[in-house]
């Protein structure tokens, strides 16, 4: 996720006035009814279902001649020109894409919302503006069968409350990444599995003068930060925060301190502590570090002469994230998605062009086009398969263990949330604070925030 803007008083005002509010009694009913009756409505739930999903697939493709439809998306979204030509030939309905840089999109879209218009029909939804967006009532719930739900976890980011807000394009999840050269040098010969070992790794590894600086992680005052504490939090002890969207103590206590005794202990590069992601990630690829945890796509760069040092290529592995007595049982998917806004005048031809984009076919065809990492198991499986993707390591495993931090979905507050989390986390790392001075200060503010 790049920079973050927080939503104006207006838009929110607009928005949440224009939100609707249902009942749902049937729960209800169901209680009060006899056995008989709960077997009729069971029927019933089923035929409804079975007629949802029939008018789905009829959205799907049904002819849509003569229809067009704005897409708003940053450049590496657009789908292309080919695709969005094949598109076109299959179901009638063209699109057409406004490329904007995605620190502007949700402002356009507010402004939009303000009058009940939609800055587009289609257009970027990442993971952390879902919580928002929901609220403000902008996004147009999708259809999508139980057999798509098992084969892309990465819905559970865009889920909240039973719909599906948005369908991902981008299968961003965090993987590590070891250098097994660096390792074997310092006589290990296995891939860490748990945090004790990656600490007894980076000490071996820096004694030895491999290494001077073997681990790398973002740290600075920017939104890495926060989802790299997140991800070590998850990672480690399967928790980030309460039911209540409060921070865990023990688990965020602990990470912050693991993280902090990277830094005070030498094993991080001073110069990433206001370093961006990016700088902390390639790291790994020209070899001046031996362990990270970082972005999907880097499976790619390991194994491409151009983004990777060459006495670093083939050097690299992706393994699972490890965990506290084991491999961890999780990881944090970051993905970005297309959604549909809930202004549109042509909401079937737009849901039809995102899910004809998320379809597995044309998942593929994404990889190809721009390198968007597919969001279905069965694709990534595929394209390890056939050599598609070169360097897999534990990619494959890793995507079935996704799973979401957020326990009741992403809040609608998160921007300001995350803002204080990598603040003080980057306090921290500057020798400003104590974990504990910064676990604190996080706390009082999204409880405060969690409260409202």
């Amino acid at each position: 996720m790049r920079k973050k803007l927080s939503l104006t008083a207006l838009a929110f005002a607009a928005a949440f006035s224009l939100m609707a509010c249902s009942g749902n009694t049937a729960e209800t009913e169901a209680e009060a009814t006899e056995p008989a009756a709960e077997e009729t409505e069971t029927t019933e739930e089923a035929a409804e279902t079975e007629a949802s999903e029939a008018e789905s697939e009829s959205a799907e493709t049904q002819d849509f001649t003569g229809v067009e439809i704005s897409m708003m998306v940053p450049d590496w979204g657009n789908p292309g020109e080919e695709l969005l030509q094949r598109f076109e030939e299959e179901t009638g309905c063209k699109v057409n894409v406004t490329e904007v840089s995605w620190d502007d999109i949700r402002d356009k879209i507010s402004i939009a919302a303000v009058g009940g218009q939609a800055a587009a029909d289609v257009f970027e939804v990442d993971w952390s503006w879902v919580g928002e967006m929901n609220s403000a009532g902008w996004l147009e719930p999708i259809e999508m069968t139980e057999e798509d739900i098992a084969d892309e976890p990465t819905l559970e980011t865009f889920t909240i409350d039973g719909k599906i807000l948005a369908l991902p394009y981008a299968n961003d999840y965090r993987i590590a990444y070891y250098n097994k050269d660096h390792f074997e040098q310092a006589g290990i010969t296995e891939a860490p599995e748990t945090w004790a070992d990656v600490e007894a790794a980076m000490k071996a590894i820096k004694d030895a003068g491999i290494c001077e600086y073997p681990f790398s992680m973002p740290m600075g005052a920017e939104e890495a930060g926060t989802t790299s504490l997140t991800w070590l939090a998850w990672a480690k002890n399967g928790v980030v925060f309460n039911d209540d969207g409060t921070l865990n103590k023990d688990s965020v206590l602990d990470a912050l301190t693991f993280e902090n005794k990277m830094v005070t202990d030498g094993y991080v590069d001073p110069a990433m502590r206001t370093a961006t992601g990016m700088d902390c990630y390639n790291k790994i690829c020209s070899g001046e570090t031996s362990f990270m945890v970082g972005p999907t796509k880097f499976v790619n760069f390991i194994s491409d002469p151009e983004k990777t040092a060459e006495d670093v290529l083939g050097n690299v592995e992706p393994i699972l994230l490890p965990g506290t007595d084991g491999t961890s049982d999780r990881t944090m998917p970051l993905p970005e998605a297309y959604g549909v806004s809930a202004y549109s005048e042509n909401k079937d031809a737009a849901i039809a062009f995102v899910k004809w984009l998320n379809s597995p076919e044309i998942e593929k065809e994404l990889y190809t086009a721009n390198g968007s990492i597919p969001n279905r198991n069965s694709v990534i499986e595929e394209m390890i398969t056939d050599g598609t993707i070169k360097t897999p390591g534990a990619m494959l495993e890793q995507a079935q263990l996704i799973k979401s931090p957020f326990p009741n979905g992403v809040p609608d507050y998160y921007a300001e949330m995350s803002n204080t989390m990598y603040n003080n986390i980057n306090q921290m790392v500057l020798g400003e604070q104590t974990p504990e001075e910064a676990f604190d200060a996080m706390d009082a503010k999204i409880k405060e925030l969690a409260a409202q």
